[in-house]
């Protein structure tokens, strides 16, 4: 119900604007490639219509966007983001289209489970990696986990901000070569012993690389992350398609179907 009502408040903010047209142009959160990849060939393939693709950092692609870079429909792993250029009178009001949440990828031989998370992370001799904050929400969400740690432990948040390497989204980022994951590759070249990462880029990460352990987060540290979906101002009418496209059921099944919580889906019979 969320999500339709928010679908309907973007529909009546620009209700009458722009025309349809063969492209669109897709600005997407880096976790979101491979679903968004395969929801924006389903929107062709259904539409006829052809989705420029632009996938990085979700903080990095707002300051492109806000510097004038053309852009179309924003997909971000935050809320915040996306907000920001509605606020800025940039785009229309926020939809929630999906949620996600962090877990912990392990290197083969480290000794880590669900209970122990908190003691690996603090060890010293435990490289942990994370993603870049503010250019990155997984790096932010990775700092609230360490903001949670103080409640456990006395110290332990400036600990692990102190530790923690930011291995990725940034922009000065090492690049994976083409076709690796980018966190199974961080964790393949021995960058990190523990990296802190979305649970559906830990999936892709496994997949990657051979011999990678996930580990969810236990209660008291666990993080969600909100994902957030506008349309730019003056956007065309095949932008407000490729929205609703990727709030549809047929959008929301893809991304299910890469560990996404889809809330948009409609409960089964």
């Amino acid at each position: 119900m969320r999500l339709l009502t928010a679908a309907l408040v973007l529909m009546m903010a620009t209700a009458g604007q722009g025309i349809a047209q063969d492209r669109v142009k897709l600005h997407a959160a880096g976790s979101l490639k491979a679903a968004m990849s395969e929801i924006a060939d389903g929107f062709e393939q259904a539409h006829g219509v052809i989705v420029e693709r632009a996938f990085g950092p979700s903080g990095l692609l707002r300051q492109r966007i806000e510097g004038g870079e053309a852009a179309e429909v924003y997909a971000s792993a935050n809320m915040k983001h996306p907000t920001a250029l509605a606020k800025a009178g940039m785009a229309a009001p926020v939809a929630l289209f999906a949620r996600n949440r962090l877990c912990a990828l392990a290197q083969p031989g480290l000794a880590v489970e669900t209970d122990s998370v908190l003691d690996v992370l603090l060890d010293p001799a435990v490289r942990v990696g994370t993603s870049t904050p503010k250019a990155d929400p997984a790096g932010d969400y990775a700092w609230e986990v360490f903001a949670k740690a103080d409640g456990l432990v006395a110290g332990a948040g400036e600990t692990l901000r102190g530790k923690a390497l930011q291995l990725t989204g940034g922009p000065d980022s090492a690049k994976p070569p083409a076709g690796r994951n980018p966190y199974g590759w961080v964790m393949d070249d021995g960058q990190a012993d523990l990296f802190l990462t979305y649970c559906t880029n830990a999936v892709l990460a496994e997949r990657d690389t051979s011999g990678l352990k996930i580990v969810a987060l236990p209660e008291p540290l666990a993080v969600g992350a909100d994902y957030g979906l506008t349309v730019m101002n003056g956007a065309p009418e095949s932008a407000w398609r490729l929205a609703f496209y990727i709030l549809s059921p047929a959008g929301q099944d893809v991304l299910a179907s890469y560990g996404f919580a889809a809330a948009g889906l409609p409960a089964s019979e």
